[in-house]
């Protein structure tokens, strides 16, 4: 595996047209959320995009993510998807942790709040409906082999299902092809981390004496369970044995997990029939650049963590809609590509939050002596117990708490979350739908005329504040004023777009 990263000269380069010298769209690696949000995200802007998919068409995805958070639901209600999602699971109001820490999760400030559990692949067959239905080219059986990069794109060497290898030539590539990412290891980037735990065990199982509605979750000193409802009747276990650790490929029994369980959360909930048992590792791993040249890494491709808290799929979800906007913005011919370069200092020190925060979740599950069983006692007694504490945990597990660095003298709202206003138009997830900003206007400025412009959706919050409000298409503020200041707007949404 090869790569040339020749990558001076960038600015500019993405915004000739799409020839065999100077190629035009995206390739996306990897047909999981990922990589289908962002093809689904390219192909709704008028961006060419292939997604090559090393899996044939109809594998079945027996992955382990089951839970999806409230930001990521914000995300999929800006796509038209969320309503849709939310009637395949089942809601949990809230998450146990360690038998003494309740978070509530009807506290959050969101249309949606709660934890939705439902398999992975409800969450990847709405996003490829969506990205097919949007124009998304698909090429499953396609193995990425080797990455070559210029100043003009970058050729990905694919060998296909029959063995043949051919060339694809795109202006942009994006690596969204898992932990063992085939475009990581071509580009020869380090995964730096460690194991964090080995012969993690999965069962989806039905319980004679159901736990309460609540995601438990509890650790003893040599062994470690959680429990969520899919709502169907099937329940997830993730349980682990200090003691008992074997190699992935080593077999599942039934009577494995259930004394794991019983160990760990006292019982084992009357355990019966499974339908599915795997056994696999942790690690905590990040990579150190998201971009490399004109080739850039999401999801798993570029962090991947304890499974504590459900954040996986969800913090790769967040990546491509932080991502999909700013190539679609740099590969129709907007903006300078320089833009990319904030994909790596906004969402670099969100993976890294969530290595911290999941590990500690996990670490302090394990708890193996008194002293450490004492400090998690404590900790969850404040966090249980101290309203900005608890704040800040369910902001951080469920990514509403999520922001971005702002320029320094930016108004307090710039680079954090925009909340869903109700609008004269609706809803603002809903106007989000567009693809575009959305210039949200106080009702007391309503009346004053918005020039047309194609870049911004201009519509009135209803809520009675009097902040204007700059939304980024990914639904974070990206400038806001107390009143209505024409010029500075406008200043801003060209900075953002490269347009003026």
């Amino acid at each position: 595996m090869t790569t040339e990263n020749r990558t001076e000269n960038r600015i500019g380069a993405a915004r000739r047209p799409g020839t065999a010298d100077h190629p035009a769209g995206v390739l996306v690696v990897g047909a999981g959320p990922t990589g289908l949000l962002l093809a689904g995200d390219l192909a709704a802007a008028g961006v060419p995009v292939t997604v090559l998919e090393r899996r044939a068409p109809g594998h079945a995805n027996l992955s382990r993510a089951f839970g999806v958070h409230a930001r990521t639901l914000e995300l999929l209600d800006a796509r038209g998807l969320a309503d849709e999602l939310a009637a395949t699971g089942h809601r949990l109001n809230g998450l146990r942790l360690f038998r003494r820490l309740s978070l509530d999760l009807t506290e959050l400030p969101s249309r949606f709040p709660y934890l939705l559990i439902t398999p992975q692949y409800e969450v990847e067959r709405l996003l490829e409906r969506r990205a097919r239905a949007a124009g998304a080219r698909f090429e499953h059986g396609a193995e990425v082999l080797a990455v070559h990069q210029d100043d003009e794109g970058v050729r990905l060497d694919v060998r296909a299902a029959d063995g043949t290898v051919t060339a694809r030539r795109a202006a942009y590539a994006v690596g969204a092809d898992g932990h063992r990412s085939a475009v990581r290891t071509a580009l020869g980037l380090p995964f730096p981390g460690r194991s964090v735990i080995r012969s993690i065990v999965l069962a989806d199982v039905r319980l004679a004496e159901p736990p309460p509605g609540l995601l438990t979750v509890n650790g003893t000193g040599d062994a470690f369970a959680f429990v969520a409802p899919f709502g169907d009747g099937w329940y997830r276990v993730m349980c682990w044995d200090r003691a008992g650790e074997r190699p992935d490929g080593d077999p599942v029994g039934l009577d494995e997990v259930r004394d794991i369980t019983r160990r760990a959360l006292g019982t084992d909930h009357g355990m019966g029939e499974a339908r599915w048992l795997s056994r696999f590792h942790s690690d905590e791993r990040q990579v150190p650049v998201y971009r490399a040249g004109r080739v850039l890494l999401a999801g798993d491709a570029a962090h991947v963590h304890s499974p504590a808290g459900g954040q996986g799929m969800n913090t790769g979800l967040q990546d491509a809609a932080n991502l999909g906007w700013k190539l679609a913005a740099v590969v129709r011919g907007g903006a300078s590509d320089t833009l990319l370069d904030t994909y790596q200092t906004e969402r670099h020190p969100v993976g890294a939050m969530v290595l911290r925060s999941s590990g500690g979740i996990i670490r302090l599950a394990m708890a193996h002596n008194a002293f450490q069983r004492a400090l998690r006692d404590l900790l969850s007694l404040a966090v249980g117990h101290l309203p900005p504490l608890r704040r800040r945990a369910l902001g951080a597990v469920t990514g509403i708490g999520v922001a971005y660095p702002a320029p320094r003298g930016a108004h307090p709202l710039t680079g954090r979350r925009a909340p869903d206003l109700p609008l004269r138009e609706g809803r603002l997830y809903e106007a989000l739908r567009a693809g575009r900003f959305v210039l949200v206007t106080p009702e007391s400025f309503a009346d004053t005329p918005a020039p047309a412009d194609p870049r911004a959706v201009h519509v009135t919050r209803t809520d009675g504040g009097r902040t204007t409000l700059l939304v980024r298409p990914d639904g974070y503020v990206a400038w806001a004023a107390e009143g209505s200041v024409a010029g500075d707007r406008a200043a801003a949404l060209a900075a953002w777009t490269g347009e003026a």
